[in-house]
């Protein structure tokens, strides 16, 4: 019997389209991004970084062996590594790109 009243007192709220306010108690954290503007380019076999001091120059082959790696220590650094002719992947922080030396 209880259910049946609770049942029909339901659905009469239901059907009488009460409006129903809901309140969000969240606060807005702002954090701050940190994204990196890392600039990597090859002019013959010279890899020219921008934008990634104290991070780490790593450099692969295509089969994903590690083949360098450096530590930036400024703005705008450029390497020459002498590496033979061929593909490599070269890695700062979060930035990679797929490059090849002639």
């Amino acid at each position: 019997m209880i259910r049946n009243v609770i049942k029909l007192t339901l659905a009469g709220l239901l059907l009488t389209g009460m409006p129903v306010t809901a309140m969000a108690a969240s606060s807005v954290e702002i954090i701050e991004n940190d994204f990196q503007n890392v600039t990597i380019t090859v002019e013959e076999s010279v890899i020219h970084v921008t934008g990634a001091n104290g991070e780490v120059l790593y450099v692969y082959n295509v089969a994903g062996v590690r083949v360098k790696s450096v530590k930036i220590d400024g703005d705008d650094k450029r390497f020459d590594f002498n590496l033979p002719k061929g593909c490599y992947i070269l890695k700062v922080g979060k930035t990679v790109r797929k490059v090849s030396i002639r």
